[in-house]
């Protein structure tokens, strides 16, 4: 009798993965990081060499998780409360030292180094909707995303912003120098309230607080296009009222992938579409 080779064949181990990626923060578990950049590598056609996790690390563990990662390692995404420690931990670019935020770690075989593609991100997903330019905008909140967002809102060609705060003097402190700097002139009122002012061309916000219905569809009404840049609780009141006026609406998702896109390019060489990124992501939140 003719021996079956396969029946008696050791079972086949699958190839340890060689490049590694990850997602840290804290708190972590809800993150759709992992979901776009997986599918990511199965677009790009490199899912088997190429592994996606997270990991709950805080700002006193950071340096330790970065040391104890081997040479299969290649880039890590970082997000709150991480965006300003990691800085120490490789050579921020520039945007990255002028904003004092940075969420993309790449390993760079031993010489790391630091960006940030939330700037980058914005700009882009900005750009698919069809608005590529803008004079005036209006700015909630004065936090890291805020900062990022202001850059942004420079790069397309912004000369002036209305930032909505709680605290005129903290956002002062966050936002002052940086739009002295990119030559934004910067006005500040009450977040949580629709100024008498001027329609401006864009309205960013970073705040992940609701704002009442009323609120949102006022602030919505004095813009054309409308960017909700957190995605907790999608959709936000500025959302439906942006869909309400048919203004352009955006959300938190199209930050995230927006930088998830930019994040991938830099880790791996190759440039994903973002759209099978888009269909994942808003399918995660139905």
């Amino acid at each position: 009798m003719a021996h079956d080779p396969d029946a008696t064949a050791a079972p086949v181990t699958p190839a340890p993965t060689t490049h590694r990626c990850a997602v840290l923060g804290r708190p972590i578990e809800h993150s759709l990081s992992p979901l776009i950049h997986t599918t990511a590598y199965a677009v790009l056609g490199i899912a088997d060499d190429w592994s996606y996790g997270r990991h709950e690390v805080d700002e006193a563990g950071l340096a330790g998780f970065v040391a104890g990662c081997g040479p299969e390692w290649v880039g890590l995404s970082c997000t709150a409360p991480l965006k300003q420690a990691v800085l120490d931990l490789g050579r921020p670019t520039e945007r990255a030292r002028l904003l004092a935020s940075g969420n993309t770690f790449l390993f760079n075989d031993g010489d790391p180094w630091v960006e940030n593609t939330d700037v980058t991100g914005l700009v882009g997903a900005f750009a698919r909707a069809g608005v590529t330019s803008a004079s005036t905008a209006l700015l909630l909140g004065n936090g890291a995303t805020a900062r990022s967002a202001l850059a942004a809102l420079a790069e397309m060609g912004v000369t002036d912003a209305l930032v909505l705060c709680r605290s005129r003097e903290r956002a002062e402190a966050s936002l002052g120098s940086l739009g002295e700097h990119l030559g934004v002139g910067l006005e500040y009122g009450p977040w949580g309230t629709v100024p008498d002012a001027d329609a401006t061309d864009v309205l960013v916000s970073t705040v992940s607080t609701p704002l009442p219905p009323e609120v949102a569809a006022g602030l919505v009404s004095m813009t054309r296009a409308c960017f909700e840049a957190t995605y907790n609780h999608y959709p936000t009141e500025l959302d439906r009222a942006a869909r309400a006026a048919g203004v352009v609406q955006l959300s938190g998702i199209d930050l995230l992938v927006g930088q998830a896109v930019d994040q991938v390019r830099l880790m791996t060489g190759r440039a994903c579409p973002p759209g099978p990124l888009l269909e994942v992501a808003y399918a995660a939140l139905d």
